[in-house]
């Protein structure tokens, strides 16, 4: 698109009829993958698009990505990937969750790239290799502190010296990236250093979100963003510089008053220390609304004694009680009256309540609460094409 007004795509449910709505907006990603692109340098960025997108839809968040530059992409799975290339059929597609055995056709015939992370799957990938003919490529994952996919150093560098059929990429990843100072991630770079040298001309990667803003020596020659290309912190502690990209909204369904002394909710485990006016909404636990986001009632409340909380006519209000399947209440009292009416919409996160602020409410983070989103709400994608 070649306007400055954004243009509106929706998906989803029939926004008369939903209990809330999502709100993409695709200029704000694009702003934030070329910030992290430009941050990355020397270093290509690529995108990590796994679990559709962190929930935001393959088929919407690849093309803008594609327009503005993007060449490489990472999925978790073979489907994903197949999504990834009929959206951007000329990319480079990693798929991050190894090789099963009866995969390697659908490999073969869609050019997607699996990424290798034991000498079982290298044995695999090798002996179909002979048996069709074909060199087909393959990124190799090396584990240097994580403890989950990826060979042991000894084994890679055993592998490297071999001179075997060598890989298009090594990887690694990072187990405390998110946490600035930590031990762990200083040892693991130098890991990687040495993985470097044994793979020398070999393009390697490290820097996820979190390894992009580390100062700490080389995070390789591509550079894999993820959450804070949607908006999330890739730091902890630290102030975020990325837009948000997603606001999540629920639809008030009755607002009620009710007197001093009784409770509210499921287990009775709110009770309302004034005369108090409720919002009820439409959104709960199955959209992705996280349950332990209750106001109370939780065993989360013990150790974090904030629950979530909205926003609406200009103030934030609390979550009261418990978030329930399909309903959750806010204490709306401190409102003026005549300030919100069913049908207007609240907020849960956004633009004035930050997505890792919420996530910390529910004990959880950013990437939960984006992927577990649900598909009753109505999506819009905002998209101007000029990503800024």
């Amino acid at each position: 698109m070649n306007s400055t007004k954004p243009h509106v795509t929706t998906a989803g449910a029939d926004p008369r009829l939903a209990g809330g709505r999502l709100t993409i907006d695709l200029d704000a990603l694009v702003a934030n993958w070329t910030f992290l692109a430009e941050k990355s340098k020397p270093a290509q960025a690529s995108a990590v698009v796994k679990a559709d997108a962190y929930g935001l839809g393959i088929g919407h968040v690849v093309p803008v990505l594609r327009d503005a530059g993007c060449r490489t992409f990472f999925v978790a799975l073979v489907e994903e990937g197949l999504r990834v290339k009929a959206a951007a059929p000329d990319a480079r597609v990693f798929v991050l969750n190894g090789l099963f055995a009866d995969a390697r056709p659908v490999f073969e015939a869609s050019g997607l790239i699996p990424v290798l992370g034991s000498l079982h799957e290298i044995g695999l990938w090798s002996r179909a290799n002979a048996a069709s003919g074909l060199t087909l490529p393959y990124a190799l994952h090396v584990d240097t502190g994580m403890n989950r996919l990826g060979l042991t150093m000894a084994e890679a560098l055993d592998f490297a010296a071999a001179g075997r059929e060598m890989p298009l990429l090594v990887m690694t990843h990072l187990a405390t990236g998110d946490e600035p100072g930590h031990r762990l991630t200083r040892q693991q770079i130098e890991s990687f250093q040495t993985l470097r040298t044994a793979f020398a001309g070999i393009e390697s990667s490290a820097s996820n979100s979190s390894g992009i803003f580390h100062t700490i020596s080389n995070g390789g020659d591509l550079s894999r963003p993820g959450i804070a290309m949607y908006g999330g912190e890739a730091l902890a502690g630290v102030a975020n510089p990325m837009r948000p990209v997603v606001t999540l909204e629920a639809r008030i369904v009755q607002i009620r008053t009710s007197p001093k002394g009784e409770t509210t909710g499921y287990g009775a485990t709110a009770l309302l220390e004034r005369d108090s006016r409720i919002a009820i909404c439409s959104t709960g636990y199955a959209d992705g609304y996280l349950r332990s986001l209750s106001g109370s009632g939780t065993p989360l409340r013990n150790v974090v004694p904030k629950g979530g909380e909205g926003f609406v006519a200009g103030r934030k209000v609390p979550v009261i009680g418990r978030v329930t399947m399909d309903l959750t209440s806010f204490d709306i009292t401190d409102l003026p009256e005549d300030a919100v009416k069913p049908g207007d919409h609240v907020e849960l996160f956004g633009g004035n309540i930050a997505l890792d602020d919420a996530a910390r409410a529910a004990g959880s983070i950013g990437f939960e609460l984006l992927t577990s989103l649900g598909n009753r709400y109505h999506r819009r994608y905002l998209y101007s094409g000029k990503g800024a």
